[in-house]
């Protein structure tokens, strides 16, 4: 983030893409992928035509293979005729003569450093000498340069595509699964393009881990940073899932670099039609980039944070919240929350009025007269009357958009912050008034609160999971409040904030699915998997499950996951135990059954209650 918590977007260099340029001065660009085969060209051709008409300014296609990459210059010649300029990007893993092919062909190429050049990753441990790993790397100055030499006599750009899930055994070796060795992977082959000064490049480095990609990319900027270089990059967060986890997740983590000024081009990863993923990213994109020449915000970074790791703010803890507490969640009464099967943590009544169930509840100060579980909030001008009423756990609304005094708090860390913000840079605002009670050794718990006029889930999630979760992600960390008082279903603004929270990292409850988005390689019917293994598993909350359409990422994206369903060939599935290939080319109709089994046998399963 900036240092003074103003949005304005990272410079970078400009990047030609047949016509729709990216980086330097151009609009933050939305991209989709085809999930037909490359081989079928007419159902691509009108896959393609449904992205593009959805808003993408860039469509992907999946080369495998020389074959698949000559088909996409057809696919592109059909689209023009068809009145269609939509550039075309052929994806590439494993195969440098298809990437070859494509560059001659299509309008931007991505290569993924993972398996370009090293052989595919087995996971083992592999020994080098200084001497042995600088003649690996000059392996990639013998593959890369004739690419480029293509790639400069097509007017072809290049993304350099980094998959946590696809490092190689050797960067692994040297540097373990971690963001150091994906920002690795990436510099190696960027100093050679640097090197043939060709720039037309674009990088991502994505994980579907949230926490994972954004020190990533934050730490390939400074990396890049340190060789003068600026590069513009995609975001995405792979294997998102579908439905609002899927857009939750995505909006937690490419919007918390978006809201920093990284990123010119996003990719909204879903494991759905992919047309449906270009009005969730154009959500997001101008939600953040309306903020541009904002009005000032005043405050900078205390100095006792760790930008690239940020770690937990220390706070006090009062009853569950703040210190070591797990985030809370907060909400606002409504008929039927005492039903639910995940409550919040606290509940405010805004009219005093207690229900008879029993729970946490937050009151208006006006309205307190003492009682269990009943904790009173005051506005700052009420807040000497706030401090003078005998709770153990009070409340301070507090704009962080406005001037307030930090003396009110000295020798008060029993007062909850519940802090929102009238600025347009919600986010900024708030991490600057946070900061700034950090500098005065202030140690209040901060309840980040947000208040949304949106009546449709997407916006909601887009924008809550953007603000919030940006503060979350920098380690601000005691609880949430979101309200939104024009959304018709309540119950939903709560299971919303525990998705933010689990997008996050930061609180666990219910199963996370780590699901490819379908794409030309997927080897079954992506949707219909994804839907029967949740039906299946859905109740084991404290499990990680994979849902891979194909090996490329699959064993290594879901590396953190306990269980793996991935595609091993046509209707053919494998399962994986964290990393280790269980049972091999189980026929699709049998492996759910055999998926259940797997974790019975490790002493996992749970019987639905």
């Amino acid at each position: 983030m900036n240092k003074d918590f103003n949005y304005s977007r990272r410079k970078t260099w400009a990047v030609n893409v047949a016509g729709t340029p990216l980086g330097g001065d151009n609009p933050i660009r939305v991209q989709s992928m085809t999930s037909t085969s490359t081989n079928d060209i007419e159902a691509s051709v009108v896959q393609a035509e449904r992205i593009a008409d959805a808003g993408a300014d860039y469509v992907r296609l999946t080369a495998q293979g020389v074959k698949e990459a000559d088909n996409i210059g057809v696919i592109r010649t059909k689209l023009r005729a068809d009145g269609y300029a939509t550039p075309l990007v052929a994806d590439i893993h494993f195969n440098p003569r298809a990437a070859f092919a494509a560059a001659k062909v299509t309008d931007k190429v991505r290569i993924n450093p993972g398996n370009f050049v090293d052989a595919a990753r087995t996971f083992k441990k592999l020994e080098y000498t200084d001497e042995e790993y600088s003649q690996e790397i000059l392996k990639i100055n013998e593959a890369l340069i004739p690419f480029i030499a293509v790639c400069r006599e097509n007017h072809t750009a290049v993304r350099i595509g980094v998959n946590h899930g696809s490092l190689s055994d050797r960067i692994m070796s040297r540097y373990g699964d971690t963001p150091a060795g994906m920002v690795e992977s990436a510099m190696e082959f960027l100093r050679v393009f640097v090197a043939e000064k060709f720039l037309d490049v674009v990088i991502s480095i994505k994980a579907s881990n949230t926490v994972v990609m954004v020190e990533t990319v934050r730490r390939l900027i400074v990396a890049m940073d340190a060789e003068e270089m600026h590069f513009p990059l995609h975001l995405g967060v792979t294997e998102a899932g579908d439905g609002e986890d899927g857009r939750i997740k995505s909006a937690v983590g490419i919007g918390t670099l978006l809201s920093e000024g990284i990123g010119d081009t996003i990719r909204v990863s879903l494991s759905e039609e992919p047309e449906l993923e270009l009005p969730v990213a154009r959500k997001l994109v101008d939600y953040i980039t309306s903020r541009a020449d904002h009005p000032a915000i005043n405050g900078n970074e205390c100095s006792k944070n760790n930008y690239i790791e940020p770690m937990r703010r220390h706070s006090s803890s009062i009853d569950i919240i703040g210190g070591n507490n797990l985030p809370i969640v907060v909400s606002n009464y409504f008929v039927g929350v005492e039903t639910l099967k995940l409550k919040p943590d606290y509940i405010y009544c805004g009219d005093g009025k207690i229900p008879s169930f029993n729970a946490r509840f937050i009151v208006p100060l006006s309205h307190y007269n003492s009682g269990n579980n009943i904790s009173p909030i005051a506005e700052v001008a009420d807040i000497e009357a706030l401090k003078a009423t005998k709770s153990t756990l009070k409340w301070l609304k507090v704009d962080a958009n406005s001037s307030f005094d930090f003396a009110l708090l000295n020798s008060n860390e029993n007062i909850v912050i519940a802090l929102y913000s009238s600025h347009i840079n919600i986010s900024g605002s708030i991490q600057a008034f946070i900061n700034t009670m950090q500098s005065l050794d202030l140690h209040n718990p901060v309840v980040i609160a947000g208040t949304y006029n949106d009546t449709d889930s997407e916006s909601l999630q887009v924008k809550a999971g953007a603000d919030m979760g940006t503060v979350l992600m920098n380690g601000y960390r005691d609880g949430i409040w979101l309200t939104a008082p024009q959304y018709a279903h309540s119950a939903d603004i709560v299971r919303f904030q525990y998705g933010i929270l689990q997008a996050a990292r930061l609180r666990t409850t219910k199963t996370e699915y780590i699901s490819c988005p379908s794409c030309g390689r997927t080897l079954f019917d992506l949707q219909a998997t994804v839907k029967r293994v949740k039906e299946a598993t859905s109740h084991l909350t404290h499990l990680k499950i994979g849902i891979m359409g194909c090996i490329v990422n699959g064993p290594g994206e879901m590396a953190d996951a306990d269980y793996g369903y991935v595609g091993a060939a046509p209707h053919k599935v494998s399962l994986y135990k964290g990393k280790q290939c269980i049972e091999m080319n189980i026929p699709q109709e049998e492996a759910i059954t055999h998926l259940i089994a797997l974790i019975k046998a490790n002493n996992d399963w749970k019987a639905p209650q």
